[in-house]
């Protein structure tokens, strides 16, 4: 089992930026990969983000590339999503997975993910 809790949503105005991060505990995380989703009220889960269990090759859904940031910090058992020049369409609940795959390096299918977290609330105001 690996438990996920994230933590760092908040209101924000447009243009601001804010910092999630997702704690793991159980079993050992730096064999993970690690992505991060977003749902809004009245859509599907969306992919945001993922990487790899060492770091490496991320990933990012068109919408927020050159604005987010996956990182990860395996000696904290820490994963984070940095998002710059926020905007209100990022309005939603943001959760982090984990997973482990055999055939794909990162992936951004949640079916693929077997742990999640319970998400954390992100409100962008214009």
């Amino acid at each position: 089992q690996v438990q996920l809790v994230e933590s760092g949503g908040g209101l924000v105005q447009a243009g601001d930026s804010l910092r999630l991060s997702c704690a793991a505990s159980g079993r050992t995380f730096s064999g993970y990969g690690m992505g991060w989703f977003r749902q809004a009220p009245g859509k599907e889960r969306e992919f945001v983000a993922v990487i790899n269990w060492s770091g490496g090759y991320p990933y990012y859904v068109d919408s927020v590339k050159g604005r987010f940031t996956i990182s990860r910090d395996n000696a904290k058992n820490t994963v984070y999503l940095q998002m710059n020049s926020l905007k209100p369409e990022d309005t939603a609940v943001y959760y982090c997975a984990a997973g482990r795959w055999t055939k794909v390096i990162v992936t951004p299918t949640p079916s693929s993910y077997d742990y999640w977290g319970q998400g954390t609330q992100v409100t962008v105001s214009s």
